[in-house]
């Protein structure tokens, strides 16, 4: 792992960044040491108070699973059946057949969390593909791009 460039962001920049976060603002607290890291062949990953809890992807910020873990996740979720966990985390998309809840706002393109159905915890972040209801109601196809999830790299990431 080779660090290219490390540098501390400012309070403006901060503020974009809990903008563009939404309900998940409260990840970055107040008052808190934000810094980006770009790291060859990884994503940027931002560290609050020294954790990867945010990268940028597509030129979007989203939270990692490390943030994910000790959330309360009430949307922008999907929910996958126990047959389904062993593919996810080794880094499958997830399809229709596999889910067995979603968040009915769920719109094509925006980030979401994966969690599995019995403990109710996060193991993925990914991109929707098609809407929360037609998540649940299809019986084939695509319906979440695996963006991360636990045990990838970033999941292992030391810095």
């Amino acid at each position: 792992m080779k660090i290219k460039k490390r540098n501390y962001l400012k309070n403006k920049k901060i503020k974009e960044i809990k903008k563009e976060l939404g309900n998940y603002e409260n990840i970055i607290p107040k008052k808190a040491q934000v810094e980006l890291v770009k790291i060859e062949d990884y994503p940027d990953i931002l560290l609050i108070e020294g954790e990867p809890l945010l990268m940028q992807v597509n030129n979007k910020i989203i939270p990692t699973l490390h943030a994910m873990v000790n959330e309360e996740i009430t949307e922008k979720y999907a929910t996958v059946d126990m047959g389904a966990i062993n593919f996810v985390i080794k880094g499958a998309d997830i399809m229709s057949p596999g889910i067995v809840d979603a968040d009915e706002s769920i719109t094509p393109g925006e980030t979401i969390v994966i969690i599995e159905e019995k403990h109710h915890k996060p193991l993925a972040i990914g991109t929707s593909l098609i809407t929360g209801k037609e998540m649940v109601e299809n019986n084939k196809g695509k319906a979440i791009e695996n963006l991360h999830y636990v045990g990838d790299s970033i999941w292992e990431l030391n810095i």
